[in-house]
């Protein structure tokens, strides 16, 4: 057993959120496109009324499920 939940008996992790600027960053985006796919409910937003902030494992899945869809006809 060497995972947080396996030592927690299974308990729920801690979530791991980052401000606004530093999940653009990691997303390779604008924060202005973090904020809409927050507002469109692509990713859920944590924090308060002024101190934005997500979660970084939803980001880095999110990352995970685009680089496997298919990306269209090929040219």
């Amino acid at each position: 057993m060497s995972g947080f939940a396996e030592r927690t008996g299974g308990a729920a992790r801690r979530r791991r959120t980052v401000p606004t600027e530093l999940a653009a960053l990691a997303m390779g985006v604008s924060q202005a496109t973090i904020r809409k796919w927050a507002s469109r409910g692509k990713i859920t937003r944590h924090g308060g009324p002024q101190r934005a902030e997500y979660d970084l494992e939803e980001l880095l899945a999110l990352t995970r499920r685009d680089t496997r869809a298919p990306k269209g006809p090929a040219a």
